[in-house]
């Protein structure tokens, strides 16, 4: 089964499927450069992992104002009630248990492909990164480890690719303001510095291909993501786990809400 969108469907990133996807993709983009790449240059997958601690982002995301607080009262004296409904309790003695929140290290995997020039010595060249959602959580150790990463390219001498097919989080910072498109493609070559190509994606139509620098005097690469994203949906069989009934988050704008409707009613015609 096809996806209903001739472009990037949103609902892999909506309804969980995001991971699954991701890792999908990236191998998809290794094979395809790979066979593209002349015979000097190998092409890698990496991945890069770190650990977030679960408690702490709960408590972040969902603060708690308590309507109780435990005291000491004296012995034998009922609990008393303050005024405004604030109940007192007895503290606990030494020998009954205490309850305490223990802390869960949750770890994160990123995959990302690498091109490397194998004469006259082995040297990174160029770097794929599809983005993921930690990549877009603002202030979020994923952010930093990719801004990290994305900086040392960018300054080093070292072709940039990036694909962001993500509607959500906040996009990687840029001194001129991203493109109001739902998805980007951004190409940092090695030899301009911060100057960026970037290309718009949609969700309407197919993504655009995209260069990927090699060395010099080689020519780019053209990576062409549409089929790319079109085989791991297809061979996922995202259709059958996906529910388009169910609204989108984020949400979308009207107009985009409008094309949506029409689309999946013309889908559920032909099916």
């Amino acid at each position: 089964m096809k996806s209903p969108f001739p472009g990037m469907d949103p609902y892999i990133e909506a309804c969980g499927l995001w991971e699954d996807f991701h890792n999908d993709l990236i191998i998809e983009i290794k094979h395809a450069l790979a066979r593209l790449a002349p015979e000097r240059y190998f092409v890698r997958a990496g991945e890069r992992s770190y650990h977030v601690l679960v408690e702490a982002n709960e408590k972040s995301d969902r603060p708690f104002v308590p309507d109780v607080k435990i005291t000491t009262s004296d012995r034998g004296k009922k609990p008393r009630k303050k005024p405004g409904g604030v109940a007192v309790i007895e503290a606990p003695t030494e020998s009954e248990p205490l309850t305490l929140h223990a802390v869960v290290s949750e770890e994160h995997r990123e995959g990302f492909v690498e091109i490397y020039e194998d004469s006259p010595e082995q040297r990174l060249v160029t770097t794929i990164e599809v983005l993921s959602p930690s990549n877009k959580t603002f202030n979020s150790e994923g952010w930093h480890l990719y801004h990290s990463k994305r900086y040392s390219a960018l300054l080093g001498g070292v072709h940039l690719v990036e694909i962001d097919l993500l509607r959500g989080g906040r996009r990687p910072l840029m001194r001129d303001p991203w493109p109001n498109s739902p998805y980007t493609l951004l190409v940092g070559r090695a030899d301009q510095r911060l100057r960026c190509q970037v290309w718009r994606a949609y969700f309407d139509r197919p993504l655009p291909s995209v260069p990927v620098p090699l060395a010099a005097p080689d020519a780019d690469l053209t990576l062409d993501l549409q089929p790319l994203i079109d085989t791991v949906y297809e061979l996922s069989r995202y259709g059958r786990s996906i529910d388009y009934r169910k609204p989108l988050k984020p949400p979308l704008n009207a107009e985009e809400q409008k094309w949506f409707e029409k689309r999946l009613r013309e889908v559920q015609t032909s099916r």
